[in-house]
């Protein structure tokens, strides 16, 4: 059987990039049941409550939903539980000191598979204003109306 490669997304957090600034961000593998694997692998996963925090000095993973697997048997996991996150030290420690600042956060952005082995996508990121994600999205619909604009003129030329 050829071993899988490319990218494969499983899931994204589209909502963490409207409530947060976001500004760094880090790949990291996961220690997962095998269970958790397949149920990954048929595309079920949300991590719209998710948020990641150090216990130990090493970095977990929360509230993340991977659901049980359907044809799982006793060995199956609980669909919320806590997850290690796999980085290098100096990463680690990079994000700690970060986000030991106050105002900081760390929130998973996306889980996807990489040649194969399951990655999520975190993010430094820090908690936006109401104003903040009005403005944002102004500048959004704005930069649309323009090319809009600039679409039907050319259009008609």
């Amino acid at each position: 059987m050829p071993k899988e490669s490319g990218r494969k997304v499983v899931a994204t957090n589209r909502k963490a990039r409207h409530d947060y600034e976001i500004l760094d961000t880090y790949e990291a593998g996961m220690v997962l049941m095998g269970t958790e694997v397949k149920s990954l692998r048929e595309g079920r996963a949300s991590l719209v409550d998710g948020f990641a925090t150090f216990y130990n000095n090493e970095l977990w993973l929360e509230a993340a939903y991977i659901p049980e697997y359907l044809n799982g048997s006793w060995t199956n996991h609980s669909a919320r539980r806590r997850r290690k996150l796999l980085l290098h030290r100096e990463q680690l420690e990079k994000i700690l000191r970060k986000t030991s600042e106050s105002g900081f956060t760390i929130v998973p952005l996306q889980l996807y598979f990489l040649d194969g082995r399951a990655k999520v996508e975190i993010a430094v990121a820090r908690g936006k204003r109401e104003y903040d994600k009005r403005h944002t999205l102004r500048e959004k619909q704005d930069n649309r109306e323009a090319l809009r604009a600039m679409r039907e003129k050319n259009r008609g030329a």
